[in-house]
């Protein structure tokens, strides 16, 4: 009807809006990279000195968080349901093992002892004693000497997760008889037997001969070491052939069930203080680990890395942020009369405020992206030469992002805020 006015086309000016806040940003983001651009020294040491803070934690955190995939990948080496006994404790110490050099050696009498005092209460008891970079030698082909000899019995393969290429398994008749048989991995057959079938052969290794009765199938390398360079052969072989004395022995424990894992390992711990003859009140002198206990100690290490690294990247990034400030308080003393013509042809008090705080957050996230791509590159070839699995942390490169663009922004608001509130006629007398 006449006279009636339109409604207001709603959807036009949210159009228009749009586009003015489109084009106001990316005139800030132009003006801001021509500035930093016209700076370029100053820039790239200021953007410098937040890489540094980044890259600091981002290569720590990639470090650790490709070795505890790894780790969770590769743990459950000992098979479920699995703890193992040991003289040592399993886990990552810069000190050394010295301070258990003094706990008596676990012979091959007390594995027997504790093997009858704990009867039946396990699925399964399996002894591990080692000779490592062993060379294993078949006619006119050899190894390298870096293969390990275990002497164990037929338990070696469900207790490590192994399983049996071809040939046969350890018997416990082998054990009883102590027969010089062996299995061999699959980085030992490649090499003595490239084009034959390895079962039935006769290797040598430290001078005795070894016929070969199984094959493992191929299971890889963890924590950098290859688990295919070796050869099981009976315990009593073992002993009697390398010795039993300065040698300690691993005993691994498998449950019934994961009901009754935690009840097996005190039978376990009962029956090894008693083999031991260790009174009531008697600290236990032996180790007890399992496949959790493993991963929980690795990532006890990796928190207080963590929480070290933190620390230091803070720091680092704190003192790139002060030198943010202290850079852009120059870089608005030089361009006051820039501010002034800027004002004189209607800028805003927040439009300069906005133009300053976005110059201080490009060079804190040039800054950030820097340090996430040299500290991912970093921490990656550390891993890939310990032959872990490689990583991307992108919760820790978002949250690198998220935190430097804090920095720029907290450290560049107060010379924003400089610059906003210099009055047109006096920034202009200045230019």
């Amino acid at each position: 009807m006449a006279g009636i006015p339109a409604k207001p086309d709603r959807g036009a000016k949210v159009r228009v809006t749009w586009r003015k806040v489109t084009f106001m940003i990316s005139d800030i983001i132009r003006t801001a990279w021509r500035s930093l651009l016209a700076n370029r020294l100053r820039s790239f040491l200021v953007a410098l000195a937040v890489a540094v803070g980044v890259f600091s934690i981002i290569g720590v955190m990639t470090a650790i968080s490709a070795l505890e995939k790894t780790i969770v990948n590769g743990v459950g080496f000992l098979g479920a349901n699995t703890f193992q006994l040991a003289k040592y404790p399993a886990k990552v110490t810069v000190s050394g093992e010295d301070g258990f050099q003094n706990r008596p050696n676990i012979d091959y009498q007390t594995y027997l002892v504790f093997t009858r005092l704990l009867g039946n209460h396990a699925e399964f008891i399996c002894p591990k004693v080692f000779d490592r970079n062993v060379q294993a030698v078949f006619q006119n082909r050899m190894t390298n000497p870096n293969v390990e000899i275990c002497g164990t019995n037929e338990n070696f393969i469900a207790a490590n997760r192994f399983t049996i290429g071809a040939g046969r398994n350890l018997m416990p008749d082998d054990v009883m008889f102590g027969r010089e048989v062996c299995l061999v991995g699959s980085v030992v057959v490649d090499r003595l037997f490239p084009a034959a079938n390895p079962i039935g052969k006769t290797i040598r290794i430290d001078g005795k001969n070894y016929l070969v009765i199984g094959a493992l199938a191929h299971k890889g390398a963890i924590f950098g070491e290859n688990q295919d360079s070796q050869v099981a052969i009976p315990i009593t072989t073992f002993l009697g052939n390398y010795g039993g004395s300065n040698r300690t022995i691993n005993i691994a424990v498998q449950a019934r069930s994961q009901n009754t894992y935690e009840k097996t390992m005190g039978y376990a711990i009962g029956a090894f203080r008693q083999a031991r003859r260790l009174q009531p009140g008697d600290p236990d002198n032996f180790e007890v680990y399992s496949n959790d206990s493993l991963l929980s100690e690795f990532r006890s290490i990796a928190d207080k890395v963590q929480v070290g690294a933190f620390l230091m990247s803070a720091v680092a990034l704190i003192t790139a942020g002060i030198g943010i400030m202290n850079v852009m308080s120059v870089v608005v003393a030089e361009r006051t009369g820039e501010i002034g013509v800027r004002k004189s042809v209607g800028a805003s008090s927040k439009d300069i405020q906005r133009q300053f705080l976005f110059e201080a957050l490009m060079v804190s996230l040039v800054g950030a992206v820097t340090g996430i791509l040299f500290g991912v590159t970093a921490g990656n070839l550390l891993v890939w030469f310990m032959k872990a699995e490689l990583v991307f942390p992108l919760g820790w490169s978002i949250a690198g992002v998220l935190i430097c663009s804090g920095i720029g922004l907290v450290f560049g608001l107060y010379p924003a805020c400089k610059a906003a509130s210099l009055d047109p006629i006096d920034a202009l007398r200045a230019q």
